[in-house]
């Protein structure tokens, strides 16, 4: 029987250890099965693909967290298109959901709409999330993906053959100048089957059709046209052969019709060619540029061009060495606003120098790093030794081929994007132990790998390794891989050379630069180098031309090192000006040079304020003085940029009969244009010469003066004037005659100026720049102008008897601060850690007396509790407003504002309540019954808040961001800087509402406190037990105490003005800000019945208090004990109870009788008809008034200073005044 039973227990065991195993399998596939069928957060970053949504075209899995990025270059945007979309369907898409964010806006998509949709990205990023819930599952989407190139530098142009069909020409809002100077760069193809030699790249041609400008090729030689005279430039470009092949050449002129010369760039070497007869010759302005020939009489290249950039100066042979793709073309440049080129014209393609790299190349032969253009500047190159053993009798050209391929193949459509460079093959020696096969040979193959890391992925070497291994069999050709190495090739080693040049560790490839020895300005260059022999970096010789002292060549670095991106120190920008003013007051300046120096000027501008500040001054007087000395040819000439335009016209003294200047927007950008004596109605700014400007000179000046000055200011950083903070609301323009001074003119001069921004109530004051004022700094200064009557709320046209920099102070209200940006900082720091501080000890006086149900019986400590509750919620929004605001969502900043203003004036009202309920005890104190007192004082201390809110809401009409919302808080003297805020915008509402509010209360709690104080200090004037020190201490606590309480600090805001705003502003940071730990300490801390509580419930050991202890006392020794402690007295309301609370549990009322003997000074009282009841060791029967004063023997007077003392110290004082 046993055996069969332990066969039968066996039997089981076996069948429940296979039944846990097919439980335990099924468990994990529907693990698998619940989780999704692959891995759906990845990172897309190939030119073209598809993804799907999990196990799709089954249906995806519940509980689904997808995410897929796509990316692409910059350049490109990502095009989305949904093959097909179903995906469950809900209101709002609150269950399962795809959310597509295309960089703008995010939309969440579902059920079946999306199928056949595309959705283009605003940027080169879109984000695709997918979410599935709990139940019901559908199919899913399929969607695939595509870069597209948007912007002209990841596109070449295919030259029209035919003129006039497909034309590709710049833009008609472009407007190309008059060029007496000029550089133009571009990058062109020619095809190889083309012999033809009679073929032009451009043509311009003026306004009249007639062609001004043109460059090309004839049986002669290369040439460049202008005004009709042809340059052959036979010793800069070959004649017989072709400089254009099939891979794109750059090629940069530069021509200079002073000198009558032309320069050539090409292939890293620089000609000059001379050319008399473009002497003096310019290419007239307001023409047509076409790319190709504008005539069927001569060809266009056949090719294609790219990067096609022109600027109105000349540069140097060391500038176009350094040319980068950053330099933009200033009058044509390669971007999509400059040109009109029609769809079938333009073509993406990868390794265009200045664009980025689109799909691998598919060529069998390796690259080279001249094609992938910047791809391997900086790039991560790797070192592939690979030995490849073969049983053909091959060559080594074949091995070559077959192992060229086999790379491309391997690394093509990878997930990182690496291309091989170059490879070398070099016979080995046989096999060991195969010398009998001699048809094995072996073959070492080197190989050079570079891996841009344009997404910062790191890429092993280890990975590589793997990669080729796993692709061993799809070598064709009978070759079999033997061994694989790969190292990173080596960084150059840093090293000092020559003394004072230190370089740091290098990449290959990649060009460090570093300031030249004793300058901030200069720099000098250094190459690490990549030796394609054996594979490994080294330094190239140290670049230090740009370290000599060249002006041209100074400003074209001082070009550079401002340039767009670059972030400007104070030392650095000082640095800077004292450079150009070398430059200025040293150096011949012509136009190139001039414009050069303008350039830097306006880039230095984009600086802040404080940043500017230190150099502001040497910089006005540089630029004064550059208008004064540039040299030009013909009547006038001018230089416009960004922020700052520069114009000079010559006049002659003897036939003056006025003149103007204007400064007006340009048609196609951002750069401004200067009109000389013409009327310009959209003009920014203007001035206008009366005929009488010259007539009070003398004849010394009458004959020196020769030109006049005219320079407009877009961006107004270097006018900081530090006496006068008032804003200003306009452009700045200057106007001077030569290097005199004029003033005291008859006729006036009339400036117009726009307005900056719109004013609504302008009250304009014209000012000129005063250099003689603070200190040689400048300041504005309004002496000699007037504002016009013709001025309105877009301009202001002003009159003044003198020349000099012009513009229009503002003084806004609520704008203008008087705090510098330091104190601002300050000030925050101060109020962000009170209103931290307040709100923590806010919400413990708050929790003390919710927790304590016997500290809350009385009147005093309710009114504490919501007064409280009103500061805590008053801290905790203010702290979190800023934060909020930044999230840019206007219906919350709305509810934020309106709800810090509520709690606000609920502050303001508990404050007052407070007043109110001490007025009640000290002057109503008998015979005052009102019924419901708290719920009435609640009533009052949230319902009138809540009105007043209400109120401002339905006046908005439905439009409440006219009242609330975000603005700008804490800007310095120049509007900038400052915290986004929710806040009240409305003027009216704020001084209404919270100034107007805050007065009544403050001006009802000072008469209050006045009259409390008067109390206090006139019945403590009358003790004798106590000494004088001891009565002041006593009396300064209470009148700290009743501060706080009653909100007497918020009455500092009423005193900041004038030379008194700092001082008043900290008093009034710190004080309020920590008006909730002051109250904690006063009137929670300080009280000993609360001290009580917490000894008795949250202390332990010889601290903890006994739960009967001082609890069970006589009403006499409570008003005697009371009668010692005035200020502890004052804890919640200046009247509370200190130890014990005698409340009335019926509504029954008592009379009290005190008559007064004039002879025995007795008094009688009735006494009482109440019943007397213990509950929990506390008096809670009805004890009235007289019952107390009663047991007070001695104190008959009712004017004694114990009778009204222990009055006020009474418990049961506070209930005889119950509603």
């Amino acid at each position: 029987m046993s055996h069969v039973s332990e066969m039968w227990c066996y039997h089981w065991k076996w069948k429940l250890q296979h039944c846990l195993c097919l439980f335990t399998t099924y468990i994990i596939f529907m693990q698998q099965a619940v989780h999704g069928c692959y891995d759906c957060r990845i990172v897309l970053t190939d030119p073209s693909g598809v993804f799907t949504s999990p196990c799709f075209p089954s249906d995806y899995p519940n509980s689904q967290a997808c995410k897929w990025i796509i990316r692409a270059p910059h350049g490109f945007i990502i095009q989305l298109t949904f093959i097909d979309f179903d995906i469950e369907e809900a209101p709002g898409c609150i269950y399962d959901s795809l959310t597509l964010d295309n960089g703008e806006s995010p939309m969440n998509l579902c059920g079946i709409t999306a199928k056949g949709l595309s959705y283009n990205s605003t940027g080169n990023e879109m984000i695709v999330s997918f979410k599935s819930d709990f139940s019901i599952q559908k199919k899913g989407f399929n969607a695939s993906y595509v870069r597209i190139a948007v912007s002209l530098r990841n596109q070449k142009v295919i030259i029209p053959q035919v003129p006039d069909v497909d034309a590709v020409s710049v833009s008609e809002t472009v407007s190309v100048p008059e060029l007496s100077q000029f550089t133009l760069c571009f990058e062109a193809t020619k095809g190889s089957s083309d012999d033809n030699d009679d073929w032009k790249v451009f043509s311009y041609t003026d306004a009249f059709s007639k062609e001004s400008f043109s460059f090309g090729k004839t049986t002669e030689g290369h040439f460049l046209s202008i005004s009709g005279m042809q340059c052959i430039l036979e010793n800069a470009l070959p004649r017989n052969a072709e400089f254009f092949t099939g891979t794109f050449q750059q090629l940069c002129v530069v021509g200079d019709s002073f000198s009558g010369s032309i320069g050539v760039y090409a292939k890293n070497t620089y000609h000059i060619v001379y050319c008399p007869d473009i002497f003096g010759k310019v290419i007239p302005g307001n023409g047509r540029l076409v790319l190709g020939s504008n005539s069927n009489e001569v060809s266009s290249l056949n090719g294609d061009i790219y990067n096609f950039r022109l600027w109105n100066f000349t540069m140097n042979a060391q500038t176009l060495a350094n040319l980068s793709c950053d330099v933009k073309g200033n009058i044509v440049d390669w971007e999509n606003e400059f040109w009109s080129i029609p769809t079938s014209a333009l073509k993406a393609e990868n390794n265009l120098s200045c664009g980025s790299y689109l799909i691998p190349s598919s060529t069998i032969e390796p690259t080279s790093c001249a094609n992938l253009g910047s791809l391997c500047q900086g790039g991560l190159f790797y070192r592939i030794s690979i030995t490849v053993f073969s049983s053909n009798s091959n060559s080594v050209s074949k091995v070559h081929e077959v192992v060229a391929e086999w790379l491309n193949r391997t690394f093509q459509n990878w997930n990182y994007t690496v291309y091989v460079v170059n490879i070398s093959i070099h016979p080995g020696s046989i096999k060991e132990g195969a010398r009998a096969k001699r048809s094995i040979k072996s073959f070492e193959v080197l190989a050079l790998l570079v891996y841009n890391s344009t997404n910062n992925i790191n890429l092993e070497e280890e990975e590589i390794r793997q990669k080729l291994i796993r692709n061993n069999g799809t070598m064709e050709g009978g070759y079999k891989l033997h061994t694989v190495d790969v190292d990173p090739v080596e960084k150059c080693l840093a090293e000092e050379n020559p003394p004072n040049y230190f370089w740091p560790d290098t990449r290959p490839t990649v060009t460090n630069y570093t300031l030249c020895h004793g300058s901030s300005v200069q720099t000098a260059s250094r190459t690490c180098y990549l030796g394609l022999q054996n594979y490994t970096s080294y330094w190239g010789q140290p670049d230090l031309r740009n370290c000599t002292e060249n002006a041209a060549d100074i400003a074209n670095q001082l070009l550079n090192l401002t340039g767009e991106g670059q972030q400007l120190t104070s030392d650095k920008v000082n640095d800077v000006v004292q450079k150009l003013k070398k430059i200025v007051n040293d150096e011949e300046i012509d136009e190139s040079l001039g414009s050069t120096v303008v350039t830097i000027f306006s880039n230095i501008l984009n600086s802040s304020d404080s940043v500017l500040a230190a150099s502001s001054s040497e910089a006005l007087k540089t630029i004064d003085a550059l208008a004064l000395k540039i040299q030009f040819t013909g009547p006038s000439m001018s230089i416009s940029t960004r922020n700052l335009a520069l114009g000079v016209s010559s006049i002659n003294s003897t036939s003056f009969k006025g003149g103007s200047f204007s400064v007006s927007p340009q048609n196609n950008a951002s750069d401004f244009q200067i009109d000389f004596d013409k009327d310009q109605t959209n003009a920014f700014a203007s001035v206008v010469l009366p005929p009488s400007l010259l007539r009070n000179l003398s004849q010394e000046e009458f004959e020196v003066i020769s030109r006049a000055q005219f320079t407009f200011f877009n961006k107004n950083g270097l006018f900081q004037d530090a006496e006068n903070p008032a804003n200003l609301t306009s452009f700045v323009v200057a106007c001077s005659i030569g290097n005199i001074t004029i003033q005291d003119l008859q006729d006036y001069v009339k400036v117009t100026i726009k307005h900056t921004k719109l004013q609504e109530d302008p009250k304009p004051t014209c000012v000129f720049w005063d250099m003689n004022k603070n200190g040689g700094n400048g300041g504005w200064n309004p002496e000699g102008c007037q504002v016009d009557a013709e001025s309105n709320e877009n301009e202001t046209v002003c009159l003044c008897n003198h020349l000099t920099h012009f513009g229009v102070l503002m003084d806004l209200q609520r704008t203008v601060t008087q705090i510098d940006p330091q104190n601002t900082k300050v000030l925050t720091f101060i109020t962000y850690i009170g209103c931290g501080i307040s709100a923590i000890f806010s919400a413990a006086t708050l929790l003390t007396y919710i927790a304590f149900e016997k500290l809350r019986r009385d009147y005093p400590s309710k009114i504490l509790m919501n007064l409280s509750t009103a500061l805590l919620f008053l801290n905790l929004i203010f702290l979190l407003d800023g934060w909020i605001a930044s999230f840019d969502i206007d219906g919350l900043c709305i509810a934020v504002a309106a709800l810090l203003h509520f709690f606000l004036l609920a502050t303001f009202t508990w404050m007052g309540l407070e007043a109110v309920h001490m007025y009640i005890a000290l002057v109503k104190v008998f015979n005052t019954y009102i019924r419901r007192y708290i719920l009435k004082f609640c009533i009052i201390g949230w319902g009138l808040p809540a009105l007043v809110i209400a109120i401002v809401l339905a006046s908005a009409n439905t439009n409440a961001s006219n009242i609330y919302g975000k603005e700008l808080y804490g800007k310095d003297a120049n509007g900038q800087g400052g915290d986004d805020f929710c806040w009240i915008k409305n003027e009216v509402v704020f001084y209404v509402t919270c100034a107007g509010y805050f007065g009544i209360m403050f001006l009802m709690n000072v008469a209050m406190f006045i009259v409390v104080m008067v109390q206090i200090c006139g019945r403590n004037g009358k003790r004798t037990n106590r000494s004088l020190k001891e009565e002041i201490l006593r009396n300064l606590r209470s009148v700290v105490s009743l501060t706080f309480l009653l909100g007497m600090t918020w009455g500092f805001a009423f005193f900041a003005w004038g030379p008194l705003t700092l001082p008043f502003l900290y008093l009034f940071s710190i004080f309020n800000s920590l008006q909730g730990l002051f109250i904690f300490v006063f009137h929670c801390a300080m009280k000993e019945n609360v001290q009580k509580q917490w000894r008795r419930h949250l202390c332990c050991g010889r601290f903890r208090l006994a739960d009967n202890s001082d609890w069970s006392k006589t009403a006499t020794n409570i008003i005697k004990k009371s009668s010692d402690n005035l200020g502890k007295s004052l804890s919640s309301s200046s009247i509370g109870s200190n130890s014990t609370y005698l409340t009335s549990k019926s509504k029954s009322t008592t009379t009290t009788y005190c008559k007064r003997n004039s002879h025995t000074e007795n008094v009688f009282l009735d006494k009482p008809s109440s019943k007397f009841a213990q509950e929990d060791g506390e008096q809670t029967s009805i004890i009235p008034v007289h019952q107390v004063i009663d047991k007070v023997k001695g104190y008959c007077n009712p004017h004694s200073d114990n009778f009204y003392k222990n009055i006020i110290m009474s418990d049961t004082f506070s209930h005889s005044t119950k509603f």
